[in-house]
């Protein structure tokens, strides 16, 4: 009822505000020709990029139905988080990226970044993507593939580079609120300054819905509850320029966050803090660009175990994660002759901790602490020559060094008062990462590329020390992992011309030592898994992406093929030979919108095949499809109304199993009013 009564109110609002007046038409989807920064951190065009690089515009972000970030990078094809999930309904310890059927977890696998500095959550790697409002983005680049010449750790399979906006003009505002099923409620606005010198803007938005019962309806019991969230962000920009040549920034900002997990104890809030600074300082021959961080979070969480029967829950365990981390970069970038440079180091020191008291009986047994700190720095250069009007060569290498300090892990058992206490010697590594590649340019249309790299990550101080319960599965944390290493090898075409796009890769990967949840024991009640290097997985596969302008329309479409198997691991040889977990073998997207004077109207779709939940391939997680679709209608003085459906087809498709099933939140339809 209070859906229906909120899309009458905007309808009757539209009849007062409507004009016959004439509305500029809005701009063509651009094809794709933009200057982006994921490829080189200097900036380039995507046709001079030997890479399988894809760019999401403004406008694309604003026509999309999704609400939270993660779901608007669903439009690429072979982008993944651990869960088949929205943000907007499942725990962040879940929101691990990864590209190209590397695999996911709750770590990522790609490095994530927001104006130049890493969202990977500085504990755990996963990504609270809230904490970028979808209104402060001005457009999202992708780079697939092993990325660790450019960007260290996390870059196993890629990187995603989040641009952030910035003031339009002398004064810019915009804004966004909408209400929806599920009992959701969104605001949003931005809002900036920019004059000859200085340029202010600032971000606020929030968010929060009921959400969905995660647990398949044919096992709910009375247990059972929602899966939501409410959540405020708010970021700020103040920058100065000093002449022609020199900025410098400040960036304050605040997340916070609550969510239920399904059933009534289990819940998690997080509370981040972070402050940012940089500037650039541009010669005639260099620029230099520098980024200062640091923040501090605290994550805190509730683990239960239910019966068989769903009609009982038992707290087990309370847990809070503190930790704080402070880094920088320094990247420099310029034009030599043929050579065009880019070089820099990058810094991070992360300490966390996971403190927490284990229940029994509803009551208190064991008191228990963990953690540790981490400190890496990496220094990378990178030469794109150009030999010929055709051909360019592209070669770099990057060396990071980190070092895991000061782990420990203890506990207290309350009824007898005796402690354990166990240190972890000081454990460094040191990574290479290579990376070379060939650019020939047949005509103005058509280009071919090919390429060759390695790529890491490191294990998170959460993979480290920190163990986990999800359903009846708890997961122990190791102490002796070591880093994940990549060898990436890649090719592909890229055509042109009048308005279509098309863009073919395939790509070959072998992991060694992946990071993996390997099962102990299983037992009706409680499967136990471990964190462990497995010896090597083969991911093999190719990718297409198709765009199209024409006139008014805009339509684009990706498909992903991968095969990726397990194939070593000597401490458990009946592995070898199965399915990665979390990844589906086929993938597709597609997106197409009408732009008419006054009205736009958009659709976008993916769909995936069957994927397995586990090591042993036991939980299978069917194949699923989703289609989403997005109207809107302009009105004088910059209003616009629209109307937003998820999931059009409700379909309920499996999620996990942790072994029970849990689905996907079904249709979601959102109205709202938007004012620039």
């Amino acid at each position: 009822m209070q859906t229906a009564a909120a899309i009458s109110f905007l309808f009757l609002f539209a009849a007062t505000v409507s004009s016959q007046s004439p509305t500029p038409k809005p701009s063509p989807e651009p094809i794709r020709e933009e200057v982006i920064v994921v490829a080189d951190r200097a900036g380039n065009s995507v046709a001079d990029t030997p890479a399988s690089v894809d760019v999401i515009s403004r406008k694309s972000i604003q026509t999309t139905a999704a609400v939270m970030p993660d779901d608007v990078i669903r439009q690429i094809v072979g982008f993944s988080t651990f869960r088949r999930t929205s943000g907007r309904s499942s725990n962040p310890t879940t929101q691990g990226v990864s590209f190209r059927g590397i695999g996911s977890s709750g770590a990522s696998r790609a490095a994530v970044l927001f104006d130049g500095i890493p969202l990977n959550d500085p504990f755990g790697g996963w990504v609270q993507w809230e904490r970028v409002p979808v209104i402060t983005i001005d457009q999202v680049e992708v780079l697939r593939g092993g990325a660790s010449s450019l960007y260290g750790n996390y870059a196993l399979s890629g990187a995603v580079n989040i641009i952030p906006r910035k003031p339009e003009k002398k004064y810019t505002f915009s804004s966004d609120v909408f209400v929806g099923s599920q009992q959701s409620f969104g605001a949003s606005g931005f809002g900036g300054f920019d004059s000859k010198n200085w340029s202010i803007d600032g971000t606020a938005a929030a968010f929060q819905t009921r959400g969905s019962k995660p647990i398949d309806p044919a096992v709910q019991g009375p247990v059972d509850g929602y899966a939501g969230v409410r959540y405020t962000s708010f970021l700020t920009r103040i920058s100065r320029k000093f002449g022609d040549n020199t900025s410098v920034f400040v960036r304050p900002a605040f997340f916070g966050e609550v969510r239920t997990n399904g059933t009534g104890l289990q819940t998690n809030r997080s509370h981040i803090r972070g402050l940012t600074t940089g500037g650039t300082l541009q010669t005639n021959e260099l620029k230099f660009e520098f980024r200062a961080f640091g923040g501090t979070q605290g994550y805190d969480q509730t683990f239960s175990a239910v019966n068989t029967g769903r009609t009982v829950e038992n707290l087990i365990r309370i847990q809070r994660v503190p930790s704080q981390n402070v880094g920088g970069s320094v990247v420099m970038s310029g034009s030599l002759g043929r050579h065009s440079l880019v070089g820099g180091i990058d810094m991070r020191q992360v300490r966390g901790a996971s403190d927490e008291v284990a229940f029994s009986n509803n009551l208190a047994t064991t008191k228990a602490g963990s953690g540790g700190q981490d400190n890496g720095v990496g220094i990378f250069l990178r030469d794109a020559i150009k030999l010929s009007d055709k051909l360019a060569v592209v070669a770099g290498a990057r060396i990071d060094h980190w070092r895991n300090s000061n782990g420990r892990v203890s506990s207290i058992v309350l009824s007898t008062s005796a402690i354990t206490d166990s240190t972890f010697a000081y454990r460094s590594e040191t990574a290479f990462s290579p990376h070379l590649a060939l650019l020939y340019t047949l005509n103005d249309g058509v280009s071919v590329y090919a390429s060759g790299s390695s790529s890491f990550r490191s294990p998170t101080l959460n993979e480290l020390y920190r163990s986990f319960r999800v359903g009846n599965v708890n997961t122990l944390a190791n102490a002796d992992l070591s880093a994940e290493r990549a060898v990436n090898f890649e090719s592909g075409v890229t055509f042109r011309r009048n308005g279509l796009g098309l863009r073919t890769a395939a790509f070959y990967t072998e992991v060694s030592r992946p990071i993996a949840n390997v099962t102990l024991t299983t037992m009706p009640t409680l499967i136990t898994r471990q964190r462990q290097n497995m010896g090597r997985n083969r991911i093999a596969g190719f990718e297409a992406e198709f765009d199209a302008t024409f006139r008014s329309i805009y339509f684009a479409a990706g498909y992903q093929f991968v095969d990726p198997t397990a194939v070593e691991f000597d401490a458990e040889p009946s592995l070898v030979g199965l399915r990665v977990p979390q990844v589906a073998r086929h993938q597709a997207t597609f997106q197409v919108r009408y732009d008419l004077t006054k009205w736009t109207f958009a659709l976008q779709g993916r769909a995936a095949g069957e994927q397995f939940d586990d090591d042993q391939n036991q939980f299978r997680l069917e194949p699923y499809a989703q289609i989403d679709a997005f109207v809107s209608r302009r009105f004088k003085h910059g209003v616009s109304l629209f109307a937003a459906a998820e999931n059009i087809a409700n379909s309920r498709y499996s999620t996990g199993r942790t072994p029970i099933r849990t689905v996907n939140s079904g249709a979601t339809i959102r109205v709202g009013i938007r004012w620039k």
